[in-house]
């Protein structure tokens, strides 16, 4: 009974773990061989699936601009409806003047009057809009540009990747730019 220390001798079954945890440290590492198998196969992935990501995301911009074109044929519509049946972008309001890009700008982005006179504070003479806080940029080309076409004849097909067409006369806007998408619609024709 009193403090007897005894030396206990290693038996099999504790060799047997000794030699198990050697085992498992040994285990518990990857191999060149092995991590340089991984590294193909995410390489065979990625080969696979970012074209698929990158098509995707010329699939965003398309909508993205079918909705932007959307967007400003209705703002053109508003404005034509509360400025005496003309459309934005003629000078003053006088759809017998020539319009231009300018005059576009500046009449859907700040207040104006019902004869399409424009300021940039609100007052009983100037109630109308802004219809736009600015020209949304064509997501495809990245450009702002508006090309102002005066008259009613067919607009030509675009020759250059640009921003905008648009043509007060017939209030059609179009994106300014060659080229087609997935199903061969050209974006011209949006």
């Amino acid at each position: 009974m009193g403090n007897r220390q005894t030396a206990s001798k290693p038996t099999s079954s504790n060799r047997r773990g000794a030699g198990a945890g050697s085992a498992i440290r040994r285990a518990a590492g990857f191999t060149l061989v092995e991590i340089l198998i991984v590294v193909v196969i995410l390489g065979i992935m990625a080969t696979i699936v970012i074209p698929q990501f990158s098509n995707a995301s010329h699939q965003a911009r398309e909508n993205t601009l079918k909705d932007d074109l959307r967007y400003l044929r209705v703002q053109v519509q508003v404005y034509k409806a509360q400025h005496k049946d003309v459309a934005p972008g003629y000078p003053g309001g006088d759809r017998y003047a020539t319009p231009t890009e300018a005059d576009f700008i500046a009449q859907m982005t700040s207040y104006t009057s019902v004869d399409g006179a424009v300021s940039s504070s609100p007052s009983n003479v100037y109630k109308y809009g802004p219809y736009l806080s600015g020209v949304p940029e064509n997501p495809l080309t990245h450009k702002t540009t508006i090309t102002v076409v005066a008259g009613s004849a067919a607009l030509s097909t675009p020759t250059t990747d640009d921003g905008w067409v648009y043509q007060p006369d017939t209030q059609k806007f179009l994106a300014n730019m060659t080229g087609a998408d997935g199903t061969g619609v050209k974006y011209a024709d949006y």
